[in-house]
């Protein structure tokens, strides 16, 4: 296995110096932001793009994940979302991903993560909200199948899509390999479900795992590892007798005041239960 740390702890960094200090805690892989602070797709340029890659070359680390979740440069992580009432606002999220799947493929990114939907709005039906979704990823699937990168549903909660069966019913909805689960552990502990168990029911559409602890209450609330109550040990050891050699990212987001000190400590804990 292969761990990455995703650079969305370090929004007070410039992208450049988050990749030099995973690079110096030992991490193998990075997972770039999409959005502002770092690399926001419709503002960057080619010598952006190759500036990043020079810096993940010299450092000898790859990029674990594209991060096309988050999209505070128009408003916050949520919103825009997939299916916004609004269509013209709507179509914000949809060219933002499009041109994130452009970035992906020019930094040499094999896959980004996207919202699952997004919230629901309170107007609408779930119903609705679905055959939206849909609708946007299929456009968004065209794009991924042009350029060559995957585009990772990642469930979470209190979006549209939040548990293992509402995801495996959304992509037998599309007719593309290009549609994969990011597979993120804590969002699927937070709903109730056993992330060990769910790596053998996920694996035929996962490429990508995000890993974060959660405290004992499930809320959502992203973790240092051995700080909350999930079974880390035993969800590394079912990927790992699965022979699974892909990367895994840290996603430990809430931590921007300490983002050094938080990936460093999770790579501590990696290598302290044999895992890095």
């Amino acid at each position: 296995m292969q761990f990455g740390f995703s650079t969305n702890a370090f929004r007070e960094y410039q992208l450049e110096d988050a990749i030099e200090e995973l690079a110096d805690a030992g991490y193998d892989g990075v997972e770039i932001l999409l959005d502002e602070p770092h690399l926001y797709p419709p503002n960057a340029t080619e010598d952006d793009i190759a500036r990043v890659r020079t810096v993940l070359d010299d450092n000898d680390i790859a990029i674990s994940n594209a991060n096309a979740f988050m999209l505070t440069a128009i408003e916050d992580f949520h919103h825009p979302s997939f299916i916004e009432p609004d269509e013209d606002y709507r179509r914000e999220r949809i060219d933002y991903t499009l041109a994130a799947l452009d970035t992906a493929a020019e930094l040499g990114a094999p896959h980004i993560s996207i919202e699952p939907g997004g919230p629901i709005p309170e107007e609408k039906s779930r119903e609705w909200a679905t055959d939206t979704f849909v609708d946007g990823l299929r456009e968004v699937t065209d794009r991924a199948e042009a350029v060559g990168v995957d585009v990772m549903v990642e469930p979470e909660p209190d979006l549209l899509i939040e548990t293992s069966d509402e995801f495996v019913d959304l992509v037998a909805r599309i007719d593309s390999e290009r549609v994969r689960c990011n597979f993120d552990a804590g969002h699927l502990y937070c709903v109730g479900e056993d992330p060990t168990a769910l790596v053998a029911d996920l694996d035929e559409f996962t490429t990508h795992y995000h890993l974060e602890d959660i405290p004992a209450d499930r809320r959502h609330e992203h973790t240092q590892l051995g700080e909350g109550s999930m079974d880390i040990d035993g969800f590394l050891s079912e990927l790992d007798d699965r022979g699974y050699n892909g990367f895994i990212t840290i996603e430990l987001y809430p931590y921007e005041e300490t983002p050094v000190e938080t990936a460093r400590g999770a790579m501590a804990y990696l290598e302290e239960h044999g895992w890095a």
